[in-house]
């Protein structure tokens, strides 16, 4: 999807008045599709981990050509599905048209996945889960980033207002009303890491948390002090001062600290990283990049 990952897409979506939708076995084609009108999204089956276009295309073939799947068990007597792939599908919740939870859709998923054609129904299938708890908020958005790489109704900041709040983390929704100069706290998913070329150094981070993005600078200096942190971290929490002009905001940081979201989000990162902390033998970094002349 270019620039941007899925995750900051839907985001982005949402905070336009974009409905997103998660997969659905009985509406989603292979990949996102635009319903009513362009205010809604729904999230395509090949996007769920294990299933893929190949297997996507095969599922919405035979539901156009047969009708809508009735149930887990007739969703895998007429499309063989491994064990793996039906769980994905669970976890997703693209199998909540059946009228099962996600639990217990996974209760259900492995023994399903046995079901053939030509084979009895229920052979080789346990019977309907027990009663099982709901997932928590937390639980749905981890069990979407697992499956899909992406929770269309949730960010993962969201859940960890209340305490970033206490800490005095302050919204990237907010920072176009902060002064220039401000030292400020600020938190998010890095969705970005940059070196260009004409930056002598200078690496950016992008952190998106559920009301928007934020563009942090960093210094040669401080990415050398914070450099496994800066390098690895997924999310993180950064102080710094804010440069606030014209309408775009950017953070000069001088403090990082890992932040943990609960959730795995993936950075994309322009310009790799160094593949080790500390140049090799006879090896200085250059000064337009972040690896080290040794690395070819």
């Amino acid at each position: 999807m270019g620039f941007y990952s899925p995750q900051s897409l839907v985001a982005d979506a949402r905070r336009h008045g974009v409905v997103v939708h998660g997969p659905d076995v009985n509406a989603s084609l292979a990949h996102a599709t635009v319903e009513k009108r362009g205010q809604e999204v729904r999230l395509g089956l090949g996007e769920v981990r294990h299933i893929g276009d190949d297997l996507a295309e095969r599922i919405i073939e035979e539901r156009q050509a047969h009708g809508p799947y009735l149930s887990l068990l007739d969703l895998t007597a007429r499309i063989e599905l491994s064990a793996p792939a039906a769980e994905a599908l669970a976890t997703a919740g693209a199998l909540a048209g059946f009228g099962t939870t996600r639990r217990e859709a996974l209760w259900e998923a492995g023994p399903a996945s046995t079901q053939r054609a030509g084979r009895l129904p229920g052979i080789g299938a346990s019977a309907s889960a027990p009663a099982l708890p709901g997932m928590s908020d937390v639980e749905l958005a981890a069990a979407d980033v697992w499956a899909t790489g992406v929770s269309p109704d949730s960010y993962p900041t969201q859940f960890l207002r209340d305490q970033l709040d206490a800490l005095g983390v302050i919204p990237a929704s907010r920072l176009l009303q902060i002064p220039d100069g401000t030292r400020v706290l600020v938190g998010g998913a890095v969705t970005h890491r940059q070196r260009p070329a004409t930056a002598a150094g200078v690496t950016f981070l992008n952190l998106e948390d559920e009301t928007g993005m934020v563009n942090v600078v960093c210094s040669v200096g401080l990415w050398a002090r914070y450099r496994t942190l800066a390098h690895t971290a997924p999310a993180l929490l950064v102080r710094g001062r804010v440069q606030n002009a014209d309408g775009v905001v950017t953070i000069l940081a001088d403090r990082l600290q890992r932040m943990d979201l609960r959730t795995s989000v993936k950075s994309r990162d322009f310009d790799s990283i160094a593949p080790h902390e500390t140049p090799a033998d006879g090896c200085a970094p250059r000064a337009d990049r972040v690896r080290c002349r040794c690395v070819r």
